[in-house]
């Protein structure tokens, strides 16, 4: 085995007690909730708003992360198993969450959201984007603690073996991969957003993260193995046939939230 590289025997779990256990996942993952109500609190402390509204949202926000990721890796990634065994679909304990699927539940639960409390749609997904770019560094985080969803062999000096899974061969750690690019992407957002205290242009910022994020997704799939078997007869695997619309409709909305700013500007 190379010296050079980094084997990973991570135990998933940090502790038990019987058959109850404390996973790495789970922690992160719930970690990405907490913080990011601390960061949206901030936001909303700026702008005046209080913590009734922000609790409404952070329980919208947690249906359409769990519903839509679930829904999204059943329905993109195994469809024929889970339309067979639909009970199936309920069970998250056993795996099985799709970030594509977890964006358009964010959209959708949002959606409702603007029309209940009557806030405007763009305003909200510009602060919600910041937290969700740190949310995919916590749950990638959590990918690599669980050794799943990482690359194909490589020669570089800082491949992982995932003794866990049986692996003899370093592969890429593209989980970190991911992990940094949308912790470089929450930086950026909250630079933006900060830097103007919300005044920036409205719609930029959710335009400026379904670009970033699913542009950085799309060229590390290149790297991953794929994760379901049907993917190996594909020119580009599920992961980028799904994030190809989402990087369309953001550099779309990008230009539509510049236009409507510049005609605004003009009218002033």
């Amino acid at each position: 085995m190379n010296l050079l590289v980094i084997p990973w025997d991570v135990n998933p779990e940090i502790f038990r007690i019987g058959s109850f256990a404390i996973r790495w996942y789970g922690l992160l993952f719930a970690s990405s909730f907490l913080f990011g109500y601390i960061i949206m609190k901030k936001i909303f402390d700026n702008e005046g708003l209080g913590d009734v509204v922000l609790d409404r949202l952070t329980v919208y926000m947690a249906i359409g992360v769990i519903v839509g990721a679930r829904l999204g890796h059943c329905l993109f990634y195994e469809p024929g198993y889970y339309l067979k065994n639909p009970l199936e679909i309920l069970m998250i304990w056993h795996g099985g969450l799709a970030s594509h699927g977890a964006a358009v539940g964010i959209l959708l639960v949002l959606w409702l959201f603007v029309r209940k409390e009557k806030k405007d749609y763009a305003w909200v997904l510009d602060r919600i984007a910041i937290v969700v770019a740190l949310s995919g560094f916590f749950i990638r985080t959590g990918n690599l603690m669980n050794s799943e969803i990482y690359g194909v062999e490589t020669t570089v000096p800082w491949g992982f073996v995932f003794l866990r899974n049986g692996e003899t061969v370093p592969k890429h750690p593209t989980q970190i991969y991911e992990a940094l690019a949308y912790l470089f992407i929450f930086l950026l957002l909250s630079w933006i957003y900060w830097r103007k205290r919300g005044g920036h242009i409205q719609g930029a910022l959710i335009s400026l993260t379904m670009i970033l994020i699913f542009t950085a997704r799309f060229f590390i799939e290149f790297l991953k193995e794929d994760q379901v078997g049907f993917e190996a007869s594909m020119q580009l695997n599920m992961g980028q046939w799904l994030s190809i619309p989402f990087v369309l409709v953001g550099a779309v909305a990008l230009w539509l939230s510049i236009k409507k700013n510049k005609r605004l500007v003009i009218k002033r």
